[in-house]
């Protein structure tokens, strides 16, 4: 018999989603997304460590913001939303505007104004949703966010809407079922930091035996869900959060005003998950982090012609982390690692090509000039 085509991790994990039985479901086939073990990492290598990329760019809209907005366009379309809205620094636009023309609504998405990747505002742009640039940053943006839902009737989807967490948290599920146990460690990139305690919450999930939730990291219940899996694994990783040095919050101890960072994925000084992240790192006896562009940019480089995976630079901030970690002992030998590669490489190409070596060659169309060319570059 001809196996079902896979139709979205709604339809997969429903049974452990917040969801009414009978939803219109509001999917994009997100989810399943690759779990790749890198094999040239010199790092990992020599330390018999098992790196792998949970490679979230592979999602529909080029992120993994597409898991938690499935769950939160399908639940605002429950109550009978005609509007969603989010501040972005650009991921979460674009898929707030891809789930809104899917479930045929409208999308208003606030942006700061000359601080957001190309790729991203083209997204946005062609799924049709209302772009309002601001003249301040992200954590202006979503100030105003908040404010204006009190005035108009719409449905805020970012991060501190718990049904976007709880759509993210399916990436722990997957990764456990691929590994057949959660990974030792996790790594992630930290902006607005409702993911890595998502991941944390799934992890929690599955490990539970209670049939309640063990996390004060949930976001949704406060620790008393019913919406939990049936208990597969026997461990949980340490959830290991990574931040860009001039964005980097959870390492100075408080909120940043005017976060700055090549990785305007996360470029963002005040977290609206800042209690529920702290909560996943200390339950996971877990750390933070954080590293300089250059040091971000050369992973991003790295991964690329090394393992060819091409991801934008917020995302190469998990294996920064996750190298420099198994430079010092943190993470130790033996170790299975997962990080979390958020976005794709496309989603900001023009800092991609300003770090790019790569010199291209005119010549000659023809047989000859074709031949030199590729014998003096092997």
């Amino acid at each position: 018999m001809k196996k079902a085509h896979y139709t979205g991790l709604i339809d997969r994990y429903r049974d452990v989603l917040p969801l009414a039985a009978d939803c219109r479901v509001i999917s994009l086939c997100e989810g399943d997304t690759p779990l790749i073990e890198c094999h040239n990492i010199k790092q990992a290598n020599e330390r018999d460590i098992k790196l792998f990329l949970k490679f979230e760019g592979l999602n529909p809209t080029g992120s993994f913001k597409d898991r938690g907005m499935t769950v939160a366009v399908t639940q605002a379309v429950t109550e009978g939303s005609q509007a969603i809205i989010c501040a972005s620094t650009g991921n979460t636009s674009a898929s707030a505007a891809a789930y809104a023309a899917r479930a045929g609504i409208k999308a208003f998405v606030l942006i700061p104004d000359g601080k957001i990747a190309m790729g991203k505002l083209a997204q946005a742009m062609m799924h049709g949703a209302s772009i309002i640039q601001i003249r301040g940053n992200f954590d202006d943006g979503m100030r105003l966010v908040k404010e204006v839902a009190n005035e108009a009737p719409v449905n805020i989807v970012n991060s501190i809407n718990p049904y976007r967490l709880q759509g993210q948290k399916t990436a722990a599920y997957e990764i456990a079922e691929a590994l057949g146990q959660s990974p030792d460690f996790h790594c992630i990139p930290v902006g607005n930091a409702g993911n890595i305690s998502a991941h944390w919450t799934g992890y929690a999930e599955l490990a539970a035996s209670s049939g309640k939730h063990v996390t004060k990291a949930c976001g949704f219940c406060n620790g008393d869900c019913q919406f939990t899996g049936k208990s597969s694994i026997s461990n949980r990783p340490k959830m290991l959060g990574y931040q860009a040095a001039g964005a980097a919050p959870f390492i100075k101890g408080s909120m940043i005003d005017n976060p700055d960072t090549v990785a305007t994925a996360i470029r963002i000084g005040h977290p609206q998950s800042w209690d529920l992240a702290q909560a996943a790192v200390k339950e996971s006896g877990g750390w933070f982090n954080s590293f300089t562009d250059e040091e971000i940019l050369a992973t991003q480089k790295l991964l690329a012609t090394k393992e060819g995976v091409f991801c934008e630079p917020a995302s190469a901030t998990s294996v920064t982390g996750a190298l420099h970690d198994m430079e010092v002992g943190n993470i130790q030998n033996g170790s299975t690692v997962v990080c979390t590669v958020t976005g794709h490489g496309l989603k900001d190409p023009d800092i991609a090509i300003k770090q790019s070596a790569t010199e291209m060659l005119t010549i000659d169309a023809e047989l000859d000039s074709v031949k030199r060319a590729i014998l003096n570059n092997i």
